[in-house]
């Protein structure tokens, strides 16, 4: 697709140096990642997809300008354009994206859902599963230390549900992985539902993935600022 704007003006040096960490996480667990893109009036919204983790990870943030675009690029591109001193950037060329990019949350309908623990819980969640991932890892016999028996060990974990949620462990873990749970111990988070999707929301970030068996679809999460 063709885009006619080509550069970016956030709306301050903030707004770039936060996408700049985004991409650079992303870019950690995936080199050659690339991100939707999606801008309506003041916002624009990042989807990135860390394989890792099975998850979308969604950044908004804030431009000085009323753009309007929706294009996939390469995150390393994008990332390499920005000049957080300056707030400002270039929106590299379209790429043909991965299958994820056409599988996005719907726009509309979220409902907060009960039972999810507060932040400073869900961090000691992931250290704790984190530790018994290491613990089960290091009791394997050599014959058994394969990549295959770790990943069961894995899958076995990070599928825990948390609290009394459909949230699975590895959501969460996404967000801490990518810096979406930091802040004061106090900050907001909520677990938000439509449809077949799960949608972890806080401040600096959201995590979305498919409820367990939920069968595909096609839609468009709204642009937003504030994750």
């Amino acid at each position: 697709m063709t885009v006619s704007v080509q550069s970016l003006q956030f709306a301050d040096t903030r707004e770039a140096a936060d996408l700049a960490a985004f991409l650079g996480r992303l870019l950690h667990y995936d080199r050659a990642a690339a991100v939707r893109l999606q801008a309506g009036g003041g916002a624009l919204a990042v989807f990135g997809r860390p394989p890792s983790f099975e998850v979308l990870a969604i950044r908004a943030v804030r431009l000085r300008d009323p753009y309007a675009f929706d294009v996939t690029v390469s995150a390393g591109e994008l990332l390499e354009s920005l000049e957080e001193s300056a707030g400002s950037g270039v929106l590299p060329a379209p790429v043909t994206g991965p299958p994820w990019t056409g599988v996005l949350p719907p726009r509309g309908g979220w409902q907060e859902q009960p039972g999810l623990p507060g932040p400073v819980a869900l961090g000691t969640a992931v250290s704790e599963a984190v530790t018994e991932f290491r613990t089960r890892d290091g009791a394997l016999p050599e014959e058994r230390r394969t990549r295959a028996e770790r990943d069961l060990i894995g899958r076995d974990i990070w599928s825990r549900t948390v609290g009394g949620t459909e949230l699975p462990l590895r959501a969460v873990h996404a967000a801490q992985a990518l810096g979406f749970l930091r802040g004061a111990p106090g900050f907001p988070v909520a677990l938000l539902a439509t449809g077949a999707w799960l949608r972890l929301r806080t401040p600096y970030g959201s995590i979305a993935l498919r409820r367990a068996g939920a069968a595909g679809g096609l839609g468009t999460l709204a642009v937003s600022v504030g994750g």
